[in-house]
């Protein structure tokens, strides 16, 4: 009897270990889950970008635009206002869940209804940035080795020679006239060919050899922590020993900006991460409609609303380390 009493009030939990439904410790384990293959994703960024930390491509000349702002250098700003939305988003999260706890259901409604649309907004914002990223801005040249080569001028800014990026498409010479694309038609009929290039390698050539104040940048770091910029006379003969093609964007193949692994990460975790979110807001979206039509109002019990909660935050959690990861370090 006594050992009985003692198991008894060993467990004292009944069917809701720590005083949690079933509900809830699935979503725990859920999210435990969920952190530990983000932190391997991350850490094998971690990896990689240390590896090649001399020439990884600088987080502020990649993610410099602005929609509806164009020609405008605003490096991180509108990541640092996507990163500000998904947060304000998860505060609604909070005063939602806080209402759901006083059986509150306007306050709910109206809440969950802003962390929805600051949801959408990120979303957006994402696949917007995405859409940035593999058009590119600039383009350069590929040697090769598989290194990027890219293009600018020094010019005075407040008394000061700073290097500004020039577009391969204001340099290039069209030196050959037009180019065809090769298909079945006009070939061999079982080889294909995929899209052509912009420009040619020669045609970049004769655009550098006609612009005498533009120089090439390598996609090294030197010792200030910048891109090395090579001479007028190394410029020319890196370009015509070593191009190889010209590219423009970002894709699983190719980077402008740098190593093509940068590109590999970068669509990879974002679009993992992107995942979560859409997939967070389809499931806000049903919870809403559940909540407008008085389902958890019946019955007194705003569990689903807090549950949904807890995998918003998470995700707006993991978003740090990837703005982290990938922006600022």
């Amino acid at each position: 009897m006594s050992t009985a009493v003692a198991e008894g009030k060993t467990w004292g939990g009944g069917n809701e270990p720590l005083k949690a439904s079933y509900g809830k410790m699935m979503m725990w384990f859920f999210i435990v889950s969920d952190a530990l293959t983000f932190s391997g994703f991350l850490a094998a960024y971690g990896f990689s970008r240390f590896k090649f930390i001399d020439a990884w491509p600088i987080a502020d000349e990649v993610f410099t635009h602005f929609p509806f702002l164009h020609g405008v250098d605003a490096p991180m700003y509108y990541v640092a206002f996507m990163t500000f939305v998904l947060i304000m988003s998860s505060v609604t999260m909070v005063l939602a869940v806080d209402a759901g706890h006083h059986l509150n259901k306007s306050k709910v409604t109206t809440y969950m209804f802003l962390t929805i649309i600051g949801g959408l907004i990120f979303v957006g914002s994402q696949a917007w940035e995405w859409n940035t990223f593999i058009k590119g801005d600039y383009g350069a040249v590929q040697t090769k080795g598989g290194n990027i080569l890219q293009f600018g001028k020094y010019v005075d800014v407040n008394g000061e020679q700073k290097f500004k990026r020039v577009a391969v498409r204001d340099i290039a010479v069209n030196a050959h006239g037009e180019r065809v694309q090769h298909e079945r038609s006009n070939g061999l009929w079982f080889v294909g060919e995929s899209s052509l290039p912009p420009y040619t390698v020669d045609e970049v050539i004769h655009g550098l050899q006609a612009h005498k104040d533009v120089l090439v940048r390598t996609q090294t770091i030197n010792e200030h922590g910048e891109k090395t910029v090579l001479s007028r006379e190394a410029s020319l003969e890196q370009i015509m020993k070593n191009g190889k093609r010209v590219v423009e964007g970002a894709n699983l193949q190719v980077n402008e900006y740098g190593s093509p692994l940068f590109a590999d990460f970068f669509f990879f975790i974002t679009g993992f991460h992107g995942f979560h979110v859409f997939s967070g807001v389809i499931i806000n979206i049903i919870i809403f409609f559940n909540v407008v039509i008085g389902t958890y109002e019946r019955r007194k019990n705003y569990e689903m609303v807090e549950k949904v909660g807890l995998y918003w935050h998470f995700v707006d959690l993991v978003w740090v380390f990837v703005f982290t990861f990938f922006y600022l370090v």
